[in-house]
């Protein structure tokens, strides 16, 4: 099991369960590599001055590899995808145009259009050339159809590319902030069915059960 407690281990993680910190504990399970968790709650944790020298934006999830930082979900995805090449979770770098195009059309495009539409932020006609998603149905609608083209968003190969964009598509089919669409839910089951999701869908939720309890007592 990748999860290990050696305090010697040069790959430490930082995490909440309840934060976007699950799409690094999926990529984590994927790569294979054993990894160390520093588990952090919400609020004066986040906020100490030792974790805001590593992550000054006091949030998680944050990677440290030998010394260096990352942060940033799409970041951290790319960078264990480099760091750990035998796990063969980004394509040759002459064959990658559609993994960082898919990959950064959700951690920009994508999640801002979701999250505007939470907030219940809206995007007039005239307003719409200055954002990068021009509108929340174009956004979707193109999601939807990079995901149905294939497999796999770098074609019929799984990749660091599938966690992120994936994880966008499983939540967002959680918590409604997606429509249903067959594409969508075609594409999920794929992805939620691989045994490295299940194993740290596994992880994360019994962390969270563990801290409930410790909050009730």
């Amino acid at each position: 099991m990748p999860l290990v407690e050696d305090n010697q281990c040069d790959l430490v993680f930082y995490t909440n369960p309840w934060s976007r910190g699950q799409v690094v504990r999926w990529m984590l399970e994927e790569t294979g590599v054993a990894y160390r968790q520093v588990v952090l709650n919400y609020g004066e944790q986040m906020k100490t001055p030792a974790y805001l020298a590593i992550n000054p934006m006091g949030k998680v999830p944050t990677l440290v590899h030998e010394g260096k930082v990352v942060t940033e979900c799409p970041a951290i995805c790319a960078y264990l995808a480099d760091a750990f090449p035998e796990a063969a979770l980004a394509p040759p770098f002459y064959d990658r145009a559609a993994y960082y195009r898919w990959l950064f059309f959700a951690a920009g495009p994508l999640e801002a259009a979701i999250v505007n539409r939470l907030l219940k932020v809206e995007v007039n006609d005239e307003q719409q050339a200055m954002v990068g998603y021009g509108n929340y149905d174009k956004a979707v609608d193109v999601l939807a159809k990079v995901v149905s083209a294939s497999s796999y968003l770098a074609g019929n190969r799984f990749s660091a590319a599938d966690v992120y964009v994936g994880s966008h598509v499983i939540w967002g089919l959680q918590f409604n902030s997606l429509p249903k669409r067959p594409e969508f839910e075609d594409y999920a089951k794929r992805l939620m069915d691989r045994p490295a999701f299940i194993k740290a869908k596994a992880i994360d939720d019994a962390l969270g059960d563990t801290l409930k309890a410790a909050a009730q007592d």
